[in-house]
């Protein structure tokens, strides 16, 4: 097992700090960890995805999972899989298609571990239908605080504690998850444009859940009647039988879209609010009024901003942007009823002329049984920010406050700022997650930099 110390950032790259960090390579390994922490506590991490603090532990111990990565088991009867922690999604989404399965849910990423994306309860583009990853965990390996390895099984406290937990009721070794059963990994696109906010939230309604996968990217930097306009972009797996050849080897290239050229074109990578606004109104005009039948491979379109180049190009932008590096994403959700609620936060943020390098909009179906999961019944809406806008922090307390107020919340997996007392009033089980924490784990075991922030 290697051991050094290290100093850690979530992929927003704010707030470093160091820890110790311990590469296992087996679950005693990593109990002898645990059982050996110092008085800063320990945590797990996988590929360090989360925006924000939530694999990271100041002056303690981390537990880098990625060294755990053994696919155990295909169970192609049950439709199941059974592997380590530190196995990535994005391993599961090449070995797995091949044989007709596909992983049930898929994230905005699929550079994090199973481990991470229980943690996080990750929730995919078709949640209405699927809900989050916490509703196909059939069983899970914890160990707790004192060193023991407990299976844990949905309808328990401890499986609603974990699922979303963030890491904070043990470490998760490993998993056996239900797999969705697909004729080919290969998806079916339809792209659609959006005149203004309530266009784009009626045509993501009228169509039901017929494509499954659906995303909108919002033009945040268009205002007055236009104010949230975007474009709506849906899929579903297609039937490889009845794909011609060309159609095959057409969705297997890459293809970059007229709005990511737009962005590459900047002088010299400046990305102010007049840049910013540049590059959205290519992307909008861009999109296709109407379209259906591209065909597009699964990492294309669940995972565009998995290349490194891109992801790096984004930390540029923002450091050139606002002369320091680092983004903050801010996702929230609203109820179905509140969407005067959402269009004034797409307003505020679009009256202050924030460069948002990402702005996605989806909706949730029903909530998972995760006391702190983020998904409940709504729209949800994701934007990244550059960390050093002024007056960025401030802002974003109003966004909470706006949210707060309309009974929605922000997704506590991905946060890098809010306040404790917004998290406790975003966050009614929040209660009852602490009395579980100071009862399996009264030492304090298990701690993060955003459990200390926030008062979990």
């Amino acid at each position: 097992m290697s051991v050094d110390t290290v100093s850690l950032t979530g992929w927003g790259r704010t707030a470093p700090t160091t820890a110790v960090r311990f590469r296992p390579r087996t679950y005693e390994e990593a109990a002898a960890v645990v059982r050996g922490r110092g008085p800063r506590g320990a945590l797990a991490r996988g590929l360090g995805r989360a925006p924000g603090d939530a694999a990271q532990n100041a002056g303690g111990s981390v537990l880098d999972m990625t060294g755990l990565d053994r696919i155990r088991a295909l169970d192609e009867v049950a439709g199941t899989v059974r592997c380590d922690a530190g196995v990535s999604l994005e391993r599961l989404l090449r070995v797995l298609p091949p044989r007709g399965w596909f992983p049930p849910v898929v994230p905005g990423t699929g550079r994090i571990t199973v481990g991470g994306a229980i943690g996080s309860d990750v929730h995919g583009l078709d949640h209405p239908a699927a809900g989050s990853l916490a509703r196909h965990v059939v069983a899970l390996e914890l160990l707790t605080a004192d060193g023991e390895v407990r299976t844990v099984t949905p309808g328990t406290a401890l499986f609603d504690a974990t699922a979303g937990g963030l890491g904070l009721t043990g470490v998760i070794l490993s998993a056996t998850l239900r797999l969705k059963r697909v004729t080919t990994g290969l998806i079916a696109v339809s792209t659609e444009r959006a005149r203004d906010l309530d266009d784009l939230l009626a045509r993501f309604t009228a169509g039901g859940d017929r494509l499954p996968y659906a995303s909108a990217w919002v033009d945040l930097s268009a205002r007055g009647r236009a104010a949230g306009r975007g474009v709506l972009t849906r899929g579903e797996h297609a039937p490889l039988s009845v794909l011609p050849a060309h159609a095959r080897r057409t969705a297997a290239r890459r293809q970059r879209e007229p709005w990511a050229a737009a962005l590459s074109a900047l002088p010299g990578g400046l990305l102010g609010p007049a840049a910013a606004a540049l590059v959205d109104e290519v992307r909008y005009r861009s999109a296709p009024r109407a379209r259906s039948g591209e065909l597009r491979m699964p990492a294309a379109f669940f995972h565009p901003l998995d290349a490194a180049p891109a992801t790096d190009r984004l930390h540029r932008l923002s450091a050139l942007a606002t002369g320091r590096a680092g983004l903050v994403r801010y996702r929230f959700t609203v109820g179905y009823g509140q969407e005067e609620a959402l269009g004034r936060v797409v307003r505020r943020i679009a009256a202050r002329r924030c460069p948002a390098l990402r702005a996605e909009l989806q909706r949730f179906g029903a909530a998972s049984p995760g006391w702190l999961s983020f998904p409940a019944p709504g729209w949800a809406l994701t934007v990244e920010l550059p960390a050093a806008l002024p007056g960025l922090g401030r802002f974003l307390d109003g966004l909470d406050a706006e949210v707060a107020a309309a009974g929605g919340r922000v997704c506590l997996a991905q946060d890098s700022r809010m306040r404790p007392e917004t998290a406790a009033a975003m966050y009614p089980r929040l209660p009852e997650f602490r009395e579980l924490r100071a009862e399996l784990d009264p030492t304090g075991a298990f701690r993060s930099d955003l459990a200390r922030r926030l008062d979990l």
